[in-house]
């Protein structure tokens, strides 16, 4: 059986995301890290792994992209969409003057933020590599940590929700993406391409870029920025844009993209939601 990577331990969003999306076709590997999931893929210890790459109210998990972009050769070959209803855990019989340090994934701390400023503002907030860890080292401690994370790490761990659906949106929604070490050949009709590259510090060098994709009615989905990690004011711009690289139209005009960058790496070609 394939094996699927994950952001560990067990009780993540991750963890539920493989789940579903697998639906019992894979064995589940876990990770400590996104980083050290993506590695296994691209060094070939497991077949694929689903990782966060963005969500709806914290925006792109940028450990992500910059395994993508910068470390590893892999590809993105499906997305996945998960809804995300966070939760503020306590050990049962926890008040909340007790509270002196809150703990969970960046992300997920993002998601939480008007919760935080208006009740817990001097608190101090630790950020660590996934809700699930934070779950447990509440689990763990002596009463006076909290930890957002799913209501199912609160089951998990024994933990009492003291704030149930705490995120700052009920429409909350995480996108994952399948990672493989080869691309998706798979022509859908509905498909996206990513790509990331870097554009000459000259006046209009990203305008002239994205212009190469209008000038062939492309429509551009989503454009971010990343620093390039090797200077200040150096940045690469990770685009999706609608259509196959497999699509002769869609495979010229990135081929003139990729000629007028410093930098060029193409992501993948996938169905997108």
């Amino acid at each position: 059986m394939d094996k699927l990577g994950y952001l560990g331990p067990h009780g993540t969003f991750s963890e539920q995301a493989a789940v579903l999306w697998s639906c019992g076709k894979y064995e589940l590997k876990e990770y400590p890290t996104i980083a050290s999931a993506i590695k296994a893929v691209d060094n070939k210890d497991i077949d694929l792994c689903i990782v966060p790459i963005e969500n709806s109210l914290n925006g792109s998990v940028t450990a992500t992209l910059d395994m993508l972009a910068f470390e590893c050769d892999v590809y993105i070959t499906e997305e996945y969409i998960l809804k995300i209803t966070q939760n503020f855990l306590v050990k049962p019989g926890t008040k909340k003057s007790d509270i002196k340090t809150i703990m969970s994934h960046p992300q997920a701390l993002g998601q939480c933020v008007k919760l935080l400023e208006a009740e817990f503002c001097t608190t101090d907030i630790r950020a660590v590599n996934s809700t699930a860890l934070a779950a447990k080292t509440v689990h763990e401690s002596d009463g006076t940590i909290a930890a957002i994370a799913p209501e199912s790490a609160a089951k998990m761990y024994g933990l009492e929700i003291m704030y149930p659906e705490c995120n700052d949106d009920k429409s909350n929604c995480t996108r994952f993406a399948i990672i493989s070490k080869t691309r998706n050949m798979t022509v859908t009709g509905k498909d996206k391409s990513s790509v990331v590259f870097s554009a000459e510090h000259k006046p209009g060098a990203l305008y002239n870029a994205i212009g190469l994709l209008g000038n062939e009615k492309i429509n551009l989905l989503k454009i971010e920025s990343r620093p390039m990690k090797d200077g200040l004011g150096n940045y690469a711009f990770f685009i999706d844009i609608e259509g196959n690289i497999d699509d002769a139209k869609i495979y010229f005009a990135l081929d003139k993209v990729k000629t007028h960058s410093l930098f060029y790496k193409f992501l993948g070609s996938y169905p997108y939601k």
